[in-house]
């Protein structure tokens, strides 16, 4: 499959590179090796994101690579392939959406577990802790020695997405890459303190807030979390503070799923899903147009915050029913 990705680049001359909306770390870090590794062959491009970069993740581009949809879509490459980072879904890339049928070719590389909205060929590698371990892999296999300032977004990647190092899906795969990193230069405390430890006084309020309407379902075994925007409004803070609150209520032993209903400034409702194994969010969450991992997960919803907590509590009920209970329903 390596293979596959290196062959579709030679193909083209100018790449356009972009991740989901609302840009994560292992998106950003990734979108850095892709143009590194690409500019080694010779190969034009440029990173184009819907959204803006979050502020905390500012670090991860100093050289002010990225570029908005909105800045760049009246001067965008006619001759360009489309390269999608970071997710399976191609219509999760927001605006980035009209530029497919204008663009030449369209690869995805991704880690998340294939969707049925996934349409386009790519490398589409579940095994992997991150689509920065996969960007890294191919960079190394193509002997690219990495800038400093690649390395350390490249690190970050690696480490927000496993939880620097302990979800489930870190393996020796991801340790070698992350070694190569820290061989060229990267420190990992940097690396920490910048994603854990630059957020905010409104991102601590918002938290305070977020985990004050905490409560327990199914018997204990599901935690639920909702942040509506009148919290951000009132402590001040961003919508991208409240990405690491759902994992709050899985250090408690006892809690199986966690839940946190999320409301844009807009109003849009927006839902997030985290598991320890006995319940695949994935699978519910592509059940209503999201996608993700077996343990961590995500999706949309039209309804108001209150009825999709509702709906999501349903389907996580259901999940958790033992195998002979779930087939008398």
């Amino acid at each position: 499959m390596k293979n596959d990705v290196i062959e579709f680049l030679k193909k083209h001359s100018s790449l356009v590179i972009t991740t989901h909306e609302n840009p994560d770390p292992d998106g950003l870090g990734a979108e850095m090796v892709f143009t590194q590794l690409v500019e080694s062959m010779g190969i034009k491009s440029r990173i184009i994101n819907s959204s803006p970069t979050p502020e905390k993740y500012l670090f991860m581009d100093t050289d002010n690579k990225i570029e908005t949809w909105e800045d760049a879509q009246n001067h965008l490459p006619d001759d360009a392939a489309l390269v999608i980072l970071d997710t399976s879904d191609e219509y999760n890339i927001g605006k980035l959406k009209e530029y497919i049928p204008k663009s030449k070719d369209v690869f995805l590389v991704d880690h998340h577990e294939h969707t049925d909205f996934c349409t386009f060929d790519g490398l589409i590698d579940p095994t992997a802790s991150s689509t920065c371990e996969l960007a890294l892999e191919l960079a190394f296999r193509e002997g690219v020695h990495l800038t400093q300032k690649t390395a350390a977004a490249a690190f970050a990647g690696l480490a927000y997405d496993t939880g620097f190092f302990a979800y489930s899906r870190t393996t020796s795969r991801t340790f070698r890459a992350a070694c190569t990193l820290v061989d060229a230069g990267v420190k990992p405390y940097d690396i920490y303190q910048k994603i854990n430890e630059s957020s905010s006084t409104g991102a601590l309020l918002l938290q305070k807030k977020v985990l004050s309407t905490l409560e327990i379902h199914n018997h204990g075994l599901v935690a639920v979390q909702v942040c509506r925007k009148e919290d951000l409004e009132t402590t001040g803070a961003r919508f991208e503070d409240e990405e690491n609150f759902i994992n709050i209520p899985l250090k408690s032993r006892e809690i199986e799923v966690s839940l946190l209903i999320k409301e844009t400034r807009e109003g849009q409702i927006r839902c997030s899903l985290r598991s320890k194994g006995k319940v695949n969010v994935s699978k519910i969450a592509q059940s209503l147009g999201g996608g993700g991992h077996a343990t961590a997960a995500g999706f949309r919803s039209s309804l108001g915050a209150d009825d999709t907590l509702a709906m999501i509590l349903g389907k996580v009920s259901e999940a958790l029913l033992p195998g002979w209970e779930r087939d008398k329903t």
